[in-house]
């Protein structure tokens, strides 16, 4: 005896989508962009995007890091995930993304918007609460793991 089951989000993925975040940290600031696209478009986030088949998640970071941002850096590990979920007008589910996040370092480039960004900046950790800088969800307690990351690093 078959049975079949009606798909609970028809038109969205079967599955989350891999993707990858650079959190690049220097001299007290971290490296956003004012994303133009869904997820969160508008709003300041990481750079990064979707990993693309055979494509190392460092690797990732850094191409879409560059593509972004115009700044080149060094992965230095994988320190954390999060979820990021593309809704609907009607708060529908279109996409899930899984964002792993890479600490990176600075190596060269300034930060010039590119590719998918509408802005990229340099923003001081203790400006990360400020009520006119709109983030997406979890952009400030990420940025703090790296910026703590970081200082461990270097000692």
């Amino acid at each position: 005896m078959s049975t079949t089951t009606a798909d609970p989000f028809p038109g969205t993925p079967a599955r989350p989508i891999a993707a990858t975040i650079a959190a690049v940290i220097r001299n007290g600031q971290v490296l956003l962009v004012r994303r133009a696209n869904p997820p969160d478009a508008g709003r300041w986030g990481f750079p990064g995007g979707k990993i693309e088949p055979g494509e190392t998640i460092p690797a990732a970071a850094l191409r879409e890091l560059l593509e972004e941002t115009g700044v080149a850096a060094e992965a230095l590990r994988v320190f954390t995930a999060v979820d990021a979920f593309d809704r609907d007008e009607s708060r529908g589910l279109r996409r899930h993304f899984i964002l792993i996040a890479v600490l990176c370092r600075w190596t060269s480039g300034e930060a010039i918007a590119g590719d998918d960004a509408l802005e990229a900046r340099w923003v001081r950790l203790g400006d990360l609460d400020r009520s006119d800088l709109a983030l997406s969800l979890d952009v400030a307690d990420v940025a703090r793991q790296a910026a703590d990351l970081m200082g461990e690093v270097r000692s």
